[in-house]
């Protein structure tokens, strides 16, 4: 990747957040996949992209440094051909170096052992399919608070002017609890707990709310909408990275499996 100093981007970069959903996305030919597929080709050409996925989450911060990073199948009980999915972009060890020292405040690592996980390649594969753009994921530390997740997003803004794209992966709701009692029962009706505090979010971001968006894990919804943070937090980091002055819009909107937000969001 060209370093900082000699990049002169004509065009500030979007920020991303995407809904995922399930991986099966990644070989289906559906609503979603035909929406990644559509969001992708509105986007302008990114240098590389960072992505910040809900499946990297544990102690400590870290980045890919992968000159060629591994497709992680990170699930399981999927059919086979979901297992034989590779997605062979090039890793940037200059974008994690680069990343490195704008969270330099943060004590940020690199690894070599993860890779792309199925929040980053089950997106990409329809985004960028042609595997053309270099990744590198940041991880999630489960350690911090939500202000501070929103505090590293905003560290990464500076990215945008330098051809990075910057992608947040996860799910405005999420309780797979909820999934697959709709699985099993074969009624996807969304509930009202799920469709308010979508809405509540998408009206956050609008108004470029940070505040709200720090404490709507506080909420008396939030409860339903997401049992465990890690869905939620990659939209901290796209929000961080977003400014007052970007356009927000909506390219995928809807529920699947009934409760599943599979929203995404373009600041810019």
């Amino acid at each position: 990747m060209t370093s900082p100093a000699s990049i002169r981007a004509s065009t500030r970069m979007p920020v991303l957040f995407v809904g995922h959903g399930s991986p099966m996305n990644a070989i289906e030919d559906n609503s979603w996949s035909r929406g990644f597929r559509s969001l992708g080709e509105a986007l302008p050409m990114p240098r590389a992209i960072l992505c910040i996925s809900a499946h990297w989450y544990g102690r400590g911060l870290y980045l890919t440094a992968d000159a060629q990073p591994k497709t992680i199948h990170d699930f399981g009980g999927f059919p086979q051909a979901l297992y034989e999915m590779q997605y062979p972009a090039s890793g940037s060890p200059d974008l994690a170096r680069r990343v490195l020292t704008l969270l330099e405040k943060h004590e940020a690592g690199l690894r070599d052992d993860w890779g792309l996980d199925h929040g980053t390649w089950s997106v990409l594969y329809h985004l960028r399919p042609a595997a053309d753009v270099p990744v590198v994921q940041l991880s999630l530390d489960v350690e911090l608070t939500p202000h501070q997740h929103l505090t590293l997003g905003q560290a990464l803004a500076p990215l945008r002017d330098e051809g990075v794209l910057v992608m947040g992966s996860g799910n405005i709701t999420h309780n797979l609890g909820e999934a697959f009692r709709a699985m099993r029962t074969g009624v996807y009706q969304t509930p009202d707990w799920a469709t308010q505090f979508d809405a509540d979010i998408a009206k956050a971001v609008i108004q470029h709310d940070q505040a709200y968006l720090t404490q709507a894990l506080s909420t008396e919804l939030a409860e339903r909408a997401h049992p465990t943070p890690d869905h939620y937090w990659p939209l901290l980091y796209a929000a961080g990275a977003g400014a007052p002055e970007d356009v927000i819009t909506f390219p995928i909107t809807g529920f699947d499996l009934g409760s599943l937000s599979m929203r995404a969001i373009r600041w810019g």
